[in-house]
């Protein structure tokens, strides 16, 4: 199984009281799980801090971030680029510095490899200008997710990546070159190549319709939605026709109960 993280199997800093039980069941019935997420704030390393944090035992190569994903795809597709502008965290940009990147300076004579935009919860106004500048000059530009919010149980809209990109469309009319993470299904098929496995034997588990579930159907796997997240019952009723996933619980807990 693919698990998606945040609204799936905790919301914010709040681990839901069945994802314990929900990961047991899937070790006793020896199914295989990766944790799989959208959210490139943090890098695996702090990923796997924060899953150790909440109980959650994790490692490398059960973990799939959209910046592991990002670095992929710049290795194999711009082989010659390394000075970066990102907007991104602290913590994601010491994930592309571990993998050999340069991060650019805000700086108009220095002119970056390529343009990387993500969900930054550090981001500043003259960053923001910044980015749109380069992505007006033609940079190459990536963008790691198309997530408009974040999942959160706090009283605020937390405005992610597919937001940003948005913003930076309207003020230079560009738009990404790509943009990576759910719905893009490179993840998955990593998965995939890495146990030999065929689409029908890989379950994305999540919570949204237009990332989570729509990876599963652009991958071939099969998609399980939790309402534990940002899909309620009224946006499921009013999603387009052929976006339905294969099965819906109320969260993996339920999920568990039936395997």
């Amino acid at each position: 199984m693919a698990l998606d993280m945040d609204g799936t199997l905790y919301l914010g800093g709040r681990l839901f009281p069945w994802t314990q039980d929900f990961l047991k069941t899937l070790r006793e019935k020896g199914i295989g799980y990766t944790f799989l997420t959208n959210n490139p704030t943090k890098s695996v390393a702090d990923y796997l801090a924060k899953l150790a944090g909440m109980g959650i035992e994790a490692s490398e190569d059960n973990m799939l971030t959209t910046s592991l994903a990002a670095i992929d795809w710049l290795k194999e597709n711009l082989p010659g680029a390394r000075r970066l502008f990102m907007l991104g965290t602290p913590s994601m940009v010491s994930q592309f510095e571990k993998a050999g990147f340069e991060a650019a300076a805000d700086d108009p004579s220095g002119r970056p490899d390529a343009l990387v935009v993500s969900f930054d919860m550090t981001l500043t106004y003259d960053r923001l200008c910044r980015a749109a500048w380069w992505a007006k000059q033609g940079v190459p530009y990536i963008a790691t997710n198309p997530d408009r919010v974040c999942p959160t149980e706090k009283e605020t809209v937390l405005v992610d990546c597919g937001s940003i990109q948005k913003c930076i469309e309207e003020a230079t009319g560009r738009k990404p070159d790509i943009v990576l993470g759910k719905p893009d299904p490179t993840m998955l098929q990593d998965i995939m190549r890495r146990h030999g496995l065929a689409p029908d034997e890989v379950a994305m588990v999540g919570d949204r319709i237009y990332t989570d579930m729509a990876m599963a159907r652009n991958a071939g796997a099969v998609g399980i939605l939790v309402l534990s997240g940002e899909t309620t019952r009224e946006m499921l009723d009013s999603a387009p026709a052929g976006e339905s996933p294969d099965f819906i619980f109320e969260n993996v807990g339920e999920l568990a109960r039936l395997l």
